[in-house]
């Protein structure tokens, strides 16, 4: 996740100031994580308050989130030349995790743009920061 001062994907969504958030759904990764993960990022203080510490969400911010999927963020590089991606969910699986996710952002009041889930994308984004959290 990264905080930004705006975020594209082609094909999909743009946002101004936010998040943004590049996905991966791992096996055994279920909706009970993706609930558990949006509320997360929806509340945590990673923004500026009027004497510039990290006191306000994405919530308090009035930002939006980018959300993209990215199954490459499960490789393994250990053995070899060649990342092995045997811990990313399936698409059958990984998709309606995603869809979740998306859906509990949505729900908790956070303006959401996507991606095109298993699409060949275009990601442009600015850093606010920098500020990358990974989770």
């Amino acid at each position: 996740m990264q905080r930004v001062s705006r975020a594209r994907v082609t094909p999909g969504g743009a946002i101004g100031p936010g998040l943004c958030v590049l996905l991966g759904v791992g096996r055994g990764d279920g909706e009970e994580d993706a609930v558990r993960l949006a509320g997360k990022i929806a509340r945590l203080r990673i923004f500026a308050d009027a004497e510039g510490k990290f006191a306000r969400s994405v919530l308090d911010a009035g930002g939006a989130v980018l959300v993209v999927s990215q199954f490459t963020l499960l490789a393994d590089t250990d053995k070899g030349n060649r990342p092995s991606f045997a811990e990313a969910a399936p698409p059958e699986v990984a998709e309606p995790v995603y869809e979740c996710f998306c859906g509990e952002l949505r729900t908790l009041g956070v303006p959401v743009e996507t991606g095109r889930f298993g699409a060949k994308m275009k990601v442009e984004l600015v850093n606010d920061g920098p500020v990358t959290i990974v989770f």
